[in-house]
């Protein structure tokens, strides 16, 4: 049966859903085995410089995350078509698509005449085949959220932006070390990030686990990821497992579909059934709504100036987020 995940989500960003929900290894303790190990970043860096050199003119991006960054570093004008999925900025709707991480249009990309094309690292028949025709690859991994900041450096090298690459990664770095400066010194309450389940149930129950950067964002924010000791990106939490780990806030992620606010109460109160979870029986639920909220792009301080203030509601106000 299909989560209320919106599908689109699924491949956002090299996004949280698909890639982590499809590499979960199932509950706590469950022996199922670990995601495939992702390319460090000296081996994406290889690739992406091994398959062609020369200046980069033209860009397809099939990756969210990348297209954001991509934008947000000047070199939109490059981007010439982008993933099924990529809906921001607002430009990229005007663009041609060219299909996604399950399935990519080789024919339509290699008619856009790249030099250069952003891809998911476990593309790699993709990458060969567009290695074969001389056209570089920039694949692409997720991984913590030093990640985001060290993939927009590496897209201020290729693209010739890298003046502008470094006020990116410093305006992010500094809003982040603010939220880290307001959440000092603060209780670190025990705290389960819900990214997928079932809708009105509590089935298939999809969380951050204790890697990854929806991981390293909560913890960021001040608060303690209750399944930090499982080292994947994701696990699938049994009622039982939720029930273990007591979390005194549940902040649970909606994205790719608006959602109006009587759906919203009607979810937040699926979680009812678990009374004995202090969140629960504190009305610590969250539910918050946006699709940047699983993409690991330039408004991850965004999303985490968010935790930040569902996990301290007494925090005075933060800067401006990143729209």
């Amino acid at each position: 049966m299909r989560t209320w995940i919106d599908v689109r989500v699924l491949i956002a960003g090299a996004s949280v859903a698909a890639l982590l929900a499809a590499a979960c290894g199932g509950a706590p303790g469950s022996g199922t085995p670990e995601p495939t190990r992702r390319p460090a970043a000296a081996e994406t860096d290889s690739a992406a410089a091994g398959s062609a050199g020369g200046e980069v003119r033209r860009i397809v991006s099939l990756v969210p995350a990348v297209t954001e960054m991509l934008f947000a570093i000047g070199a939109g004008p490059r981007v010439v078509g982008v993933g099924s999925f990529d809906t921001y900025p607002p430009e990229v709707l005007a663009l041609p698509k060219v299909g996604a991480l399950i399935d990519p249009d080789l024919e339509r990309i290699i008619t856009l005449k790249p030099d250069m094309v952003v891809l998911h690292s476990g593309q790699v028949d993709l990458a060969e085949k567009l290695r074969r025709v001389g056209i570089r690859t920039f694949p692409h991994a997720l991984g913590g959220l030093d990640n985001v900041t060290a993939t927009i450096d590496r897209l201020g090298a290729v693209t010739g932006a890298r003046q502008e690459a470094r006020r990116l990664t410093d305006a992010i770095d500094a809003r982040l070390e603010a939220v880290r400066r307001r959440v000092a010194g603060r209780p670190k309450p025990a705290t389960l990030l819900v990214f997928s389940r079932e809708p009105g149930t509590l089935r298939n129950v999809y969380a951050s686990g204790g890697v990854g950067f929806l991981h390293d964002l909560v913890e960021l924010a001040g608060g303690r990821d209750v399944f930090a000791d499982v080292r994947r990106e994701s696990l699938q939490a049994t009622t039982e497992a939720i029930l273990a780990a007591a979390p005194e806030v549940l902040i649970e992620l909606r994205y790719g579909t608006s959602v109006d606010p009587e759906r919203l109460d009607a979810e937040r109160d699926s979680w009812r059934i678990l009374s004995a979870v202090p969140a629960v029986r504190n009305r610590r639920v969250h539910l918050l709504v946006g699709d940047q909220l699983v993409v690991p792009g330039p408004r991850v301080a965004s999303t985490a100036e968010r935790f930040a203030e569902v996990l301290h509601p007494d925090l005075p106000p933060g800067p401006t987020s990143i729209r």
